[in-house]
């Protein structure tokens, strides 16, 4: 499993933790976001949502582990994509259910909220739950098949009510888009020449040709 950690700003200083809780985990960990607070561009919640949902979508990731100050700006952010199903996770049982429950492909963290002794150590447990127990083996056991029925309709409604990716990023706002396309090593990861998907990879080639960010207001 290739799992990519997507830190922002408020939470750059914890990417260090992550790290090492992801040490020894047996899966390859791409460190895509920020690494340390400041920097250009800073990366806020708004934009390592669409990063997940960038490298979940081209398959470059197969989990995302993002964050923010209490878990909740990123959660809501990268669930504006089809395809994302992101848990925040506070705790070691979170992680545990949110598997075996919901089968996810991402998690929020909050990584300020909250955050104090021994929280590194409780990161560590957390990915010892989350990747420790088959995605989707149902809690308790007997709800197995209706959880998976609730999976596959969520899904189903999730593509119902999503544009497709190359209509979301024909659309986007520069100042949410660029700061992605710009921030250092994202773009040769995505590798837009090797995407599986035609018209995905034409609308970010187009928009990446064309950067001239508009601030937000």
């Amino acid at each position: 499993m290739k799992i990519a950690i997507v830190n922002e700003t408020s939470s750059a200083d914890k990417n260090v933790h992550i790290l090492s809780a992801l040490q020894d985990i047996g899966h390859v960990v791409l460190n895509c976001g920020m690494t340390e607070k400041g920097g250009d561009p800073e990366l806020q919640y708004i934009h390592t949502g669409l990063m997940a949902a960038l490298l979940l979508e081209s398959g470059r990731a197969d989990f995302v582990v993002g964050s923010c100050g209490t878990g909740q700006g990123f959660l809501n952010a990268v669930m504006q994509y089809p395809g994302v199903c992101c848990g925040h996770i506070l705790s070691p049982l979170d992680a545990w259910l949110f598997t075996q429950i919901n089968g996810g492909n991402c998690i929020s963290l909050a990584l300020n909220q909250g955050y104090g002794w021994a929280s590194d150590v409780n990161l560590r447990f957390i990915f010892d739950r989350l990747f420790g127990v088959e995605p989707g083996a149902g809690y308790p056991p007997e709800r197995k098949e209706p959880q998976a029925r609730s999976r596959t309709a969520l899904s189903e409604i999730s593509g119902l009510v999503h544009h497709s990716f190359p209509e979301i990023i024909g659309r986007l706002p520069d100042y949410v888009l660029h700061p992605v396309l710009r921030y250092p090593g994202f773009l040769e990861l995505i590798d837009i020449p090797g995407l599986h998907d035609d018209a995905f990879g034409e609308a970010l080639s187009q928009r990446a040709r064309n950067e001239n960010p508009t601030p937000a207001e």
